[in-house]
């Protein structure tokens, strides 16, 4: 609830809450997660968006998991990619584009064309990460995505109210990643906005 409304504070519409879970943890996380977030939204000027992010589950438990996280009522199912810092099971990524419940794959490390293929044509969004870390392969990530027409969503990764970023550092971490001023743009308004119509509550706002 603090991160949700120290959100609201700094001018955010919306906001994703996606907290890390394993298999173990979907049902009690998903439903804190969904009561704090429909209080919020009946309370706040926000809007507050109940999800999960998978993470470090063996790549064949992704596709259950994720449906399982749908059915619970998570809005958005967020993979943790294979990110080269840390010890995330090869084939995750792969994983991830190919199940119909998963809406972003996070910090993808070094996503292959194919994968980032599958991504596009299965409607999964590849992230763009703010997070220590996990953005070393930002140029990787926005170059192979490019080239194949994938969608792309800067993510603050936020585990605390101080990485929720401003629109200065938003706009200067797409720079950053490669891209220009025109897709920086489409990744900061188009493609948030594509995403959020696919939510089971509202058009966005």
């Amino acid at each position: 609830m603090e991160l949700i409304r120290r959100a609201c504070e700094k001018g955010y519409r919306a906001i994703a809450l996606t907290d890390h879970v394993g298999m173990g943890s979907l049902e009690r996380l998903i439903r804190e997660t969904v009561e704090d977030c429909r209080i919020a939204r009946e309370n706040w000027d926000i809007l507050a968006i109940p999800g999960v992010e998978l993470t470090h589950l063996p790549a064949r438990s992704i596709a259950e998991a994720a449906k399982r996280a749908k059915e619970l009522g998570a809005w958005i199912v967020v993979v943790h990619g294979e990110t080269i810092v840390e010890p995330v099971e090869q084939g995750t990524n792969l994983a991830a584009v190919r199940s119909p419940d998963v809406d972003i794959l996070a910090h993808p490390g070094l996503i292959t064309a194919e994968e980032a293929r599958l991504a596009a044509s299965n409607g999964v969004f590849i992230e763009i990460s703010a997070r220590k870390g996990h953005s070393l392969t930002n140029g990787h990530v926005a170059k192979t995505a490019l080239a194949v027409g994938c969608r792309m969503l800067l993510d603050s990764d936020a585990h605390d109210s101080a990485d929720l970023l401003s629109p200065q550092l938003a706009t200067a971490i797409l720079l950053g990643s490669g891209l220009g001023e025109k897709e920086s743009q489409e990744v900061l308004a188009a493609n948030p906005s594509a995403l959020l119509r696919k939510l089971p509550l509202t058009s966005p706002r």
